[in-house]
């Protein structure tokens, strides 16, 4: 680390260290790579701080200041800032505060410079001012001061964003155009979550003038589906094929799709775990320590695959289950309501009184929290319930609210943090005017630093890998695009009514 020692000196006669900043002694995410893509060119997983070029890294020794770690080429900040600076205030004003940047109720949250660079990279943008920014940096341990022309193409966002707001327009404009750029040729994007998102996100805006990339996909889902498969993994693939179909159908009433759909839900029904006859013998001898000790220890869940392996069933394959079950049901499918409860029982059991749904069917604590995605999940697949009685409603406005009270660990959840984020907004949206208010103004951040002076979004450093590496712009554009398209209400998942 250029002038380590020396900087530290420095800096600690401002502030004292001791702040838990996200990040391990093994060096991750610091030491992680994308292996292609525009990040390739990026020697570590760093925050990315918005449209200005720069990438930081966290300083444990240095809890109120970033480390440059990469200046894009040909972005504002090329040429003025350089690696092996440290920034130490941005808009004429020292950051003010250290970096919470962890895991845990205590810890969540982009609270220290993070947070206060955000805030004056948004201000800067705004209409009406000149698009320039102030950074205050030490390099070669003398302070100086440099201005960055951001420039105000994409203005501020609006008091009640996404809702009339046209950055987010703008946004999600680019976004769907970069993710039809980037369909793959047998019309997938690479992985289940961006297979979820990104036709959801195609969908939710011009249908007409994305029609061939979303039929392209659903294309791709009904081929690579069938009643019977002994793939690894699996049930990630089969949720995301039968949420995207069923949406599908129900915009366009396609006949063909019904034989696809069923074909799905013969395979989900089939792999759904509802006997103890279903334990692989293998989990038996391998971890003994998970296996069920009776016939309702994760009864009606979903794992990675099917019946009971491993650690066996999860709340977040659960509440997709129960959310594709619901769909499809709407779709013609002959669902079977005492599966369909099983999968909501199964949810309820590791549902806390304050609606937090913690990792399997057991409660983590009445008051406690963490990543939402997967009760994010339980609340939309709860919402979307084809059952008259007021439980499933009464359910769904409890996750939307403990989402909305807790807001903070929104882009750090664990699996996959992008899918959690599009299922914590789908429910958060359930009570449009104060969850999915409170989530969205609580990380503005999030969409201010996550986006890239190409226009894209980036996936940002947080508990989880899933996702970066292979790529680091596609599953963030696609859950963004989809995140700040909710409002438009084109999809079941996001409000439009069923017939």
């Amino acid at each position: 680390m250029q002038n380590l020692g020396a900087c530290v000196l420095l800096l600690l006669a401002a502030g004292t260290a001791g702040a838990q900043v996200h990040y391990y002694k093994d060096g991750r995410p610091w030491k992680q790579r994308a292996d292609r893509g525009p990040d390739a060119v990026v020697d570590g997983w760093y925050y990315n701080l918005g449209i200005t070029g720069i990438r930081v890294e966290l300083v444990e020794e240095a809890p109120k200041y970033l480390v440059v770690r990469h200046v894009f080429d040909g972005s504002p900040a090329d040429g003025k800032v350089v690696v092996g600076d440290w920034l130490i205030g941005v808009a004429g004003v020292r950051f003010q505060t250290e970096h919470t940047n962890g895991y845990g109720m205590d810890k969540f949250g982009p609270y220290g410079p993070i947070l206060e660079f955000a805030n004056a990279l948004e201000r800067s943008q705004r209409k009406g001012s000149k698009g320039l920014l102030e950074i205050e940096l030490l390099r070669d341990e003398k302070p100086r001061s440099v201005q960055l022309d951001v420039g105000t193409k994409y203005g501020a966002f609006s008091k009640d964003f996404p809702r009339r707001c046209d950055k987010c327009e703008l946004i999600i404009e680019e976004l769907c155009d970069y993710l039809v750029e980037h369909q793959r040729d047998d019309g997938s994007w690479g992985s289940p979550p961006q297979d979820t998102f990104a036709p959801l996100a195609l969908m939710s805006n011009d249908v007409g003038q994305y029609r061939d990339a979303i039929e392209k996909n659903v294309r791709f889902h009904a081929k690579t589906t069938k009643a019977k498969d002994s793939s690894w993994l699996i049930n990630w693939r089969y949720m995301a094929a039968a949420i995207v179909l069923s949406e599908y159908y129900l915009a366009t009433g396609e006949d063909w799709v019904v034989p696809e759909l069923d074909e799905i839900y013969r395979f989900l029904k089939s792999t759904q775990y509802t006997d103890m006859s279903q334990i692989d013998p293998k989990s038996k001898r391998e971890r003994p320590q998970d296996m069920p000790k009776n016939a309702t220890r994760a009864h009606g869940g979903w794992g990675h695959n099917p019946g009971f392996e491993g650690y066996g069933p999860i709340a977040m394959l659960t509440g997709q289950g129960a959310l594709a079950f619901a769909l499809m049901q709407r779709c013609g499918i002959d669902v079977s309501k005492k599966r369909h409860e099983y999968a909501y029982d199964f949810l309820a059991r590791g549902t806390g009184k304050n609606g937090y749904l913690w990792y399997a069917d057991e409660v983590a604590g009445h008051d406690n929290w963490a990543d939402m995605g997967r009760t994010g999940a339980s609340g939309i697949a709860h919402a979307l319930s084809p059952y008259p009685p007021s439980r499933y409603r009464k359910r769904a406005e409890l996750h939307a609210k403990v989402i909305g009270d807790n807001p903070d660990s929104f882009p750090d959840t664990h699996g996959s943090p992008i899918m959690g984020m599009g299922y914590a907004a789908m429910a958060a949206w359930v009570e449009p005017k104060t969850s999915f208010r409170k989530l969205m103004d609580a990380n503005k951040w999030w969409f201010v630093l996550a986006q890239c002076g190409d226009g894209t979004f980036y996936y940002q450093p947080n508990r989880d890998n899933a996702g970066y590496g292979a790529d680091s712009r596609v599953a963030a554009s696609a859950v963004t695009a989809f995140i700040l398209s909710i409002p438009k209400g084109m999809l079941h998942v996001t409000g439009k009514p069923f017939r």
